[in-house]
Formats: C-alpha cells, structure tokens, sequence
C-alpha cells in the first residue's frame, strides 16, 4: 500500500506537526477535509486518509476546547477567599 503512504504524505500533516497547530488553523484543515469528502470525489483510500486525520483534528480540538474551558471555571470561581493556582494543562 505505497499509494496510501502517498496520499496521507501529500495531504496530511504528520502528527508531530499537529499540537503546534492553533485552534483556529485546525479547524480551518478540519473543514476543508470535510468538503473534501463530501464532494464525493476521493478515491476510498484518500478517503478514508482524510476521515483518520479529520478525526485526530477533531479530537485535538475538542481536547483545546475542554482545556480552555477548565481556564474559565478556575478564572469565574465564586469563593473569592479561595487561592489562585497555577493551571497546566494536560499532556497525552
């Protein structure tokens, strides 16, 4: 499966390349795969090539999203008596 190694090369970045990516440029990519593949023109494999990077793009961004919003609980917690602390997100 050459082809497939191919494909993912020339349309996708590689996954080292993902966490720099901001929010904003991921789900730009994200929605370009998506009219991509529902133009219906790709070939399976390109496909499902796009459907596997859609899906780190979208877990990726869900993952920024509940990152930003445990940010804004720590920041609008009601007990003003309460101790600031560092926040660090998470690394998998």
């Amino acid at each position: 499966m050459p082809k497939k190694n191919a494909i993912s090369e020339s349309t996708n970045s590689t996954p080292e390349t993902a966490p720099s990516m901001t929010f904003e440029s991921s789900l730009k990519e994200l929605e370009q795969i998506v009219a991509r593949l529902e133009s219906g023109e790709l070939a399976l494999e390109e496909a499902l090539s796009e459907f596997e990077r859609g899906i780190q793009l979208a877990r990726q961004g869900q993952q920024t999203l509940q990152q930003a919003e445990q940010r804004v609980q720590i920041l609008l917690n009601d007990d003003p008596q309460s101790p600031l602390s560092h926040f660090s997100p998470d690394t998998e």
